[in-house]
C-alpha cells in the first residue's frame, strides 16, 4: 500500500494531466465542434502561463549564469566530459530525427484550419537573408520588445548578458542577486498555483482540439508515446550497450548490465534524474569507474546531459511539423530542426527548474510556430516523461564509462579494480 501511495505521489501531476487529456479527448469526440465552448477555459490556463513566461525566462537564466561556480580543478576529466556530452547529445538528436522523419506523428489534415485555430500569422520576412533573420530572432530594437512572449530568444540572450554582467560586478551585485532570487521564488510559486488549474485547462483545450480535428490529434499523442517508448527501449538496450562495449569491451558490457538496473527503476519510479545521482554514482563505482570520474561526470551530466530530453525535443518539433504541415525536405529546415532540438535540450539541462517551459518556448520561437501551441508541447512532455527520465539518468552513468576510457586508458577496469582492492585492504 505504501509503495502504491508513493507511486501516486511521484506521478500525481502526470496522472492528472493524462486523465485530463483522455477525458478531454472523449468529450471532443462526443460533442465534436460543440466542444469549442470550453476553449476559453483552456485559454485561461494559457494566459496564466503566458504572463509569467517573461519573468520566468529572465530570472531563471540570469540567475543560473550569475550563480554558477567554476570547478576548481580543470583538466582531463572536465575536457573529456564536455566532449563526450556533446558527441552523445548529437547522436541522440540524430537518432530521434531519423526515427521520426518518415513518420507522421499526427495527420496533417487541413493545415489552413489548424493555422486559423492557433491564430497563426504569416511573418512578413520572406525577403530576409539568414543573417537578418538571426539578428531579428536574437534581438529587439526597443526594451519593451523584451517584455513580449513572442521574443523569448532575444529575452534569453539579454538574460545571459545580465547574468555575466552580474558576475563581473562581484560583490556589488549581491543586493540585486538577492532581490532576483526572491522574485524567482515568487515566480515559481505562481507557476505552482497555476498548475493546480492545469488539468482543467489542458482538458478543455484538448477537448477543443479533438472537437475541431476529430480523433487524429488524440491518436497523435498515443502514437507519439508508443513510438517514443519503443525508441527509448531500443536506445537503452542497443546504444548504451554499444557505449559500454566501446569504453571497455565485454568486461565493461557485463559490468554495465549487472549494475545499471537500480538507476533505471529509480528513474522510472521517481521521474527525477536528480534523485538518481547517488545511485548512479554507486553503480558507476561498482563498474570500477574511479571515484573522481564517477562523481564529477555524473554530477555534471545530471545538469548538462540528457539523452531522453534530446530525443524528446525532436519529438516535440516533429509533432508540430506534422500538425502545421511544415515541409522538411529542405536541408535548411532539417538543419533548423536539429539545431533547435539541441538548443532547447541544453536549456532543459542547464536550467534545473523551469527549463521545460523555457525550452518549449524556444522551440516555438526558433521554428516560427504560434505560442498557442505551447499546451501541445506540454502534453507531449507529459506522456513521454517516464521513459525520457530513464534515458536521462542511465545516460549519465554511460558517460562515466566513456570518460573512464579516455582518462584512465583502455585497461581502466583492471587498473581501477586493483586500486579499489588496495583501498579496501588499507
Amino acid at each position: 500500500m505504501k509503495k502504491f501511495l508513493s507511486f501516486l505521489k511521484n506521478y500525481r501531476t502526470m496522472i492528472s494531466l493524462i486523465l485530463a487529456m483522455i477525458i478531454g479527448a472523449i468529450c471532443g469526440l462526443i460533442f465534436k465542434e460543440d466542444a469549442m465552448v470550453v476553449k476559453p477555459l483552456g485559454e485561461l490556463f494559457l494566459n496564466l502561463m503566458f504572463v509569467i513566461i517573461v519573468p520566468l525566462v529572465f530570472l531563471t537564466i540570469a540567475l543560473a549564469v550569475a550563480k554558477v561556480k567554476h570547478p576548481k580543478r580543470l583538466g582531463k576529466i572536465m575536457v573529456s566530459t564536455v566532449v563526450i556530452f556533446l558527441i552523445t547529445s548529437i547522436i541522440a538528436v540524430l537518432i530521434g530525427f531519423a526515427c521520426t522523419y518518415f513518420v507522421d506523428l499526427v495527420d496533417k489534415g487541413d493545415t489552413a484550419a489548424i493555422r486559423e485555430l492557433f491564430g497563426t500569422q504569416e511573418a512578413d520576412d520572406t525577403n530576409l537573408n539568414f543573417l537578418e533573420r538571426t539578428v531579428q530572432l536574437i534581438s529587439v530594437d526597443d526594451f519593451t520588445g523584451l517584455l513580449s512572449k513572442d521574443n523569448v530568444v532575444a529575452l534569453l540572450v539579454c538574460a545571459l548578458i545580465v547574468g555575466f554582467s552580474m558576475r563581473m560586478c562581484g560583490e556589488k551585485a549581491e543586493p540585486l542577486l538577492k532581490v532576483m532570487e526572491s522574485a524567482h521564488s515568487v515566480v515559481f510559486n505562481f507557476i505552482k498555483i497555476t498548475m493546480y488549474y492545469a488539468p482543467i485547462g489542458i482538458g478543455c483545450y484538448f477537448a477543443s482540439y479533438v472537437g475541431s480535428f476529430g480523433g487524429s490529434i488524440a491518436t497523435g499523442f498515443l502514437k507519439t508515446f508508443i513510438l517514443y517508448a519503443v525508441i527509448a527501449l531500443a536506445y537503452y538496450i542497443i546504444i548504451y550497450s554499444l557505449y559500454a562495449f566501446i569504453s571497455g569491451g565485454t568486461k565493461a558490457l557485463k559490468a554495465w548490465w549487472k549494475n545499471i538496473l537500480p538507476s533505471t527503476f529509480t528513474a522510472l519510479s521517481t521521474c527525477s534524474s536528480a534523485a538518481c545521482i547517488p545511485i548512479n554514482i554507486d553503480s558507476a563505482k561498482k563498474m570500477n569507474v574511479s571515484e573522481d570520474v564517477a562523481e564529477t561526470t555524473i554530477s555534471l551530466a545530471t545538469n548538462l546531459h540528457q539523452d531522453g530530453s534530446m530525443i524528446g525535443s525532436v519529438f516535440k518539433i516533429m509533432f508540430l511539423v506534422c500538425l502545421f504541415g511544415t515541409n522538411i525536405s529542405d536541408p535548411g529546415t532539417t538543419f533548423q530542426i536539429l539545431i533547435t532540438a539541441l538548443v532547447a535540450s541544453v536549456l532543459i539541462s542547464a536550467v534545473p527548474i523551469g527549463g521545460g517551459t523555457i525550452s518549449e518556448m524556444v522551440i516555438i520561437s526558433m521554428m516560427g510556430y504560434p505560442v498557442a501551441a505551447l499546451p501541445v508541447l506540454t502534453m507531449i512532455a507529459t506522456v513521454i516523461d517516464a521513459p525520457a527520465t530513464a534515458l536521462n539518468a542511465v545516460g549519465d552513468t554511460s558517460c562515466s564509462l566513456l570518460v573512464s576510457r579516455v582518462v584512465d586508458g583502455k585497461n581502466w577496469i583492471e587498473t581501477n579494480n586493483e586500486s579499489n582492492v588496495k583501498k579496501k585492504r588499507k
